[in-house]
């Protein structure tokens, strides 16, 4: 009895943990729609699986689903309430939504527990911390997120053209430059770096 009973047992944990797999796999291959449907399954299964609400709300997100993955980001966090994963994708979610305030905490709470700053998603936060500021028109404040934004992911070329608008907006436009430069020479085709390089050019003329 005792022999069937464990082989049942490790047979159903590798399936739990082949399916947990799955469902990472296909969210990174972006097949979000497949990774929640997964997500939802060993949700059912097992409602204390943590994996699984921070899966299924990264692939939320990626399926634009942003009202969806907020309030799984919550049902995950009354399991562990201090799940970093969980706080970050919060934040991405409150920021699709266009809750600014909202999800300005989640992501500064986000950093200031991740273990030594240097939690997976710390740019990521970084930047969207960067893009709230430019909505609120807060530029200087913008300036700092996105500056350590891109001290992490130095080749988002994206995110220095960002830069270069927070700093353009806030009259900094020598800085400003520099970050558009940055930008041009890791993609040349970017035209809102390129416009953004003219203007302010124009400005120090």
């Amino acid at each position: 009895m005792s022999r069937i009973f464990f082989a049942v047992f490790f047979a159903l944990t590798f399936s739990v943990f082949a399916q947990s797999r799955d469902a990472l796999a296909l969210y990174r291959a972006g097949n979000y729609a497949e990774s929640i449907q997964i997500c939802e399954d060993e949700i059912k299964s097992n409602p204390a699986n943590l994996d699984s609400y921070v899966v299924m709300c990264w692939s939320l997100v990626g399926n634009r689903e942003y009202a969806r993955a907020e309030q799984v980001a919550y049902d995950g966090l009354k399991l562990s309430r201090y799940d970093i994963r969980l706080i970050e994708i919060l934040g991405e979610a409150k920021f699709y939504l266009g809750k600014n305030n909202d999800a300005l905490k989640q992501f500064q709470e986000y950093i200031a527990n991740a273990p030594d700053r240097t939690g997976a998603r710390i740019d990521t936060a970084y930047y969207f911390m960067g893009e709230i500021y430019i909505r609120q028109a807060k530029f200087q404040h913008a300036d700092i997120a996105l500056s350590a934004a891109v001290r992490k992911r130095t080749q988002a070329s994206t995110w220095w053209t960002r830069l270069g608008y927070a700093r353009e907006m806030a009259g900094n436009y020598y800085e400003a430059l520099a970050a558009y430069e940055t930008s041009l020479k890791l993609d040349p085709t970017s035209t809102d770096a390129e416009n953004g390089k003219k203007r302010v050019s124009d400005h120090l003329r």
